[in-house]
């Protein structure tokens, strides 16, 4: 019976995520690149900085850098351990390149989400900001229609991808090198979970404030050990990854065996897509809390997540792992189809520390997408319920944070890759179609970011059945 589910959902990962989603992911990309001017130029220059300046007087809730964390606890998850690691084992290590790409590219999308999720955001009666593609669709396009499926798609997706995955991988780390029960792990998840979320955004943020910084350098130093271990291998592996990232199918380069094109495409660009979440609109969620003095300055501030998230710690990744692999072919790189055995063997090259780092990279890097998962799914129920919906929602997460640890995970992943595609689709169509409003507030903005955008935001209610003041 299992082995006929599981068919069943492949198929169907394989239709959504077949060329047509890969060229429509992909395309965008390239073509808000274009429309931006290449704002990835500005990421790097202003929106770094911007991240950690203070926004006195700024209409939102949270501070511009507690939103970045925020989304930055849901996109660097283990998605940036295990995913890279699966997509390496699915699509050979040139899907490392297709991975990367899908980042640079990704900023361009991810800055023009979460500009829109600015500019078309609501305040509620009581005072909180809500926005993300929902509002968007509905408030720039009239599409209210498209603006629930999104939500309905998000809700479900937080299950998945914030939740059941994070659970299941902490799970099995912490069963295979700690000897702790798969059981208690998701009754200690939930119950810190629970403590969590029930505080809001603003008690989201600020633990994602603490959190995300440490656990980033914490990661990254590790990686920087295991390839100042295989200096010799770096560079060998980075013309591997290029070299079979457009390689046919079994094609060798360096010992090492390429998926062939398509899957090094596919696999690499859905990890891609899983690990910084551009193009999906998730992230543009937290954005639209944030306090900032127009939609440019945030989504500069946005679009900087992207770049840590897989242009920095992606890629570091799978140049820990190509390198290992390299280093040796006749173990690591002996055909492992388990991202997440092939990147505990990389690690544990480090002596004594290198399972360490991974089990508290894992932890903290899953337990940190929980949380932000978790507000993005309230506020996408939100959005069609209004507040009656929030305590079952809050409720339903926690218990399937419980049960996380006895699902199959390769189930799981292959779930959470579908429920992103859908999501994807409305948000995609949002930021096509509203690309001459960003390319407008882009111009109007982009060169006296200390300008104010002086456009009140409406107060409305939440829910179908609400009104605008």
């Amino acid at each position: 019976m299992y082995e006929t589910i599981y068919g069943i959902i492949q198929s169907i990962d394989d239709l959504v995520w077949d060329w047509g989603m890969i060229l429509l992911l992909l395309g965008t990309h390239v073509f808000l690149t274009i429309r931006t001017g290449f704002i990835q130029r500005k990421t790097i220059i202003k929106g770094i900085p911007l991240s950690v300046a203070k926004e006195d007087g700024a209409d939102g809730e949270v501070s511009q850098f507690a939103a970045l964390t925020t989304a930055l606890a849901s996109t660097i998850g283990t998605g940036n351990i295990i995913g890279v690691g699966t997509a390496i084992a699915l699509g050979g290590p040139g899907a490392v390149l297709w991975c990367w790409l899908t980042g640079v590219f990704g900023i361009a999308t991810k800055y023009s989400e979460s500009l829109i999720a600015v500019k078309y955001r609501v305040k509620t009666p009581d005072g909180r900001m809500q926005g993300g593609a929902m509002y968007a669709l509905e408030r720039g396009l009239n599409m209210k229609w498209l603006g629930m499926i999104f939500a309905v798609f998000a809700g479900f997706a937080s299950f998945g991808i914030g939740c059941a995955t994070q659970v299941n991988a902490i799970a099995e780390v912490c069963s295979s090198n700690l000897g702790i029960q798969p059981w208690i792990v998701g009754v200690a998840v939930a119950v810190l979970t629970a403590f969590v979320i029930f505080g809001g955004i603003k008690t989201i943020s600020s633990v994602c404030e603490k959190l995300v910084p440490f656990m980033a350098v914490f990661y990254v130093l590790g990686c920087v050990i295991i390839l100042g271990m295989n200096h010799e291998y770096v560079i060998p592996a980075i013309t591997t990854i290029c070299r079979l990232a457009f390689a046919d199918q079994g094609a060798v380069v360096g010992g090492l065996v390429g998926g062939g094109l398509r899957y090094a495409i596919q696999y690499g660009v859905a990890r891609g897509l899983f690990s910084n979440e551009s193009g999906m609109g998730s992230a543009p969620i937290a954005a639209a809390a944030a306090k900032t003095k127009n939609p440019v300055r945030q989504a500069l501030v946005s679009s900087t997540g992207t770049f840590w998230d897989t242009v920095v710690v992606c890629l570091m990744t799978g140049l820990v792992l190509v390198s290992t692999m390299l280093r040796d072919p006749a173990g690591v790189g002996s055909g492992i189809e388990d991202g997440g055995t092939l990147t505990t063997l990389a690690f544990a090259q480090i002596p004594y520390f290198g399972p360490f780092i991974l089990v508290v990279g894992i932890i903290t890097f899953a337990y940190s997408t929980i949380l932000g998962w978790a507000y993005y799914g309230e506020r996408c129920v939100e959005y069609f319920s209004g507040k009656k919906g929030l305590i079952p929602y809050r409720v339903l997460y926690i218990v399937v944070a419980l049960i996380a640890p006895v699902l199959a995970l390769d189930l799981v992943w292959l779930i959470a890759d579908i429920l992103n595609a859908l999501m994807a689709i409305p948000n995609l169509i949002a930021v096509l179609l509203l690309s001459p409003v960003i390319v407008k507030e882009t111009k109007k903005y982009i060169n006296n970011l200390d300008a104010v955008d002086d456009t009140p935001v409406p107060v409305v209610k939440t829910g179908m059945g609400r009104k605008e003041d």
